[in-house]
């Protein structure tokens, strides 16, 4: 089962969506590259398509994305009245279709310096992957039928701009219902070590912490936690705590008027020096120039500087 990841964020978005009857004897339009990607969702009968050398037999039930760099063409006629939801979309940025065995773990995730480097990382970038089947059979049809159903009815009105949010809002929920029926199908044991060990982290960052002390805590060997929130976030659980730290001493910065060498003991630096030298190594600037120059915008909305 391929599955297409698209790096986010910016998001994928939606174009237009409809819904349509194919007739015995008919089949799905043979299209070159169109340009977009193409979701069918059937909900009667069943449809025959062909992208490049795969063949699909999208029956009811079944979702199937078609790729804007594919060609598509019936792979043989309906053999009763079919009918079938169809919705466009696009994204700006970078997507990729992995195989089966990529697709079956949720480990293989961009490291830092791919697609637009370690900064993709950066927690206040809040940069994530999202992991859809491109031929699936749908773990909540009725669901995803009545999300089609409230597009297509909006449809009329998508000139107004209102409109137009809410219909990204619902095909939101179209990615996560596609991104559901895989669930249950994906093992986790890697990712979840992960989020085990960022959690904890997150929980006791103003604390000592080591990652033997990580590894105790979660009754996991540290090298194995280390190798999965290296591919899971593509840092090291050292270098994922700094950042964290950071974040958190930034937020200080511009809504406490704390010392600076407060504010890095607050947040688990036990040297105010060695907090000044990874804030600055991180941001750029010192922790006083960056609350200087961030205070007066602050100040305006109401926080103490």
């Amino acid at each position: 089962m391929p599955v297409i990841r698209f790096h986010a964020l910016p998001m994928p978005y939606y174009i237009c969506s409809g819904h349509c009857l194919t007739a015995p004897g008919r089949g799905h339009p043979d299209r070159y590259a169109l340009g977009e990607f193409d979701l069918l969702v059937v909900d009667q009968g069943c449809l025959y398509i062909g992208e490049e050398d795969r063949r699909y037999e999208l029956a009811e039930g079944h979702a199937l994305i078609l790729r804007p760099d594919s060609h598509h063409y019936p792979a043989q006629g309906c053999r009763e009245i079919t009918g079938s939801y169809y919705l466009h979309f696009q994204t700006a940025g970078v997507w990729d279709v992995l195989s089966d065995a990529e697709g079956a773990s949720r480990l293989e995730e961009p490291q830092a310096g791919e697609d637009g480097g370690a900064a993709d990382h950066h927690p206040r970038v809040a940069a994530f992957d999202i992991r859809i089947p491109q031929f699936t059979r749908l773990l909540n049809a009725g669901k995803m039928y009545e999300l089609l159903r409230q597009l297509n009815e909006l449809e009329r009105d998508s000139h107004l701009g209102a409109v137009k949010w809410k219909q990204q809002m619902l095909f939101q929920e179209v990615l996560m219902q596609l991104e559901a029926s895989m669930a249950d199908k994906i093992p986790r044991p890697g990712a979840d070590i992960a989020d085990q060990a960022a959690s904890y982290l997150r929980l006791h960052y103003r604390e000592r912490i080591s990652i033997r002390s990580v590894g105790e805590a979660l009754n996991f060997h540290p090298v194995y936690i280390a190798r999965c929130m290296q591919k899971q976030f593509g840092c090291s659980p050292m270098e994922y705590l700094m950042r964290y730290r950071l974040e958190q001493a930034k937020k200080l910065l511009l809504q406490t008027d704390l010392p600076v060498s407060q504010i890095g003991q607050d947040v688990g630096f036990q040297q105010a020096a060695y907090f000044t030298s990874c804030f600055g190594r991180w941001e750029g600037i010192t922790p006083r120039e960056y609350r200087q120059r961030f205070m007066l915008g602050h100040s305006r909305n109401g926080l103490n500087g």
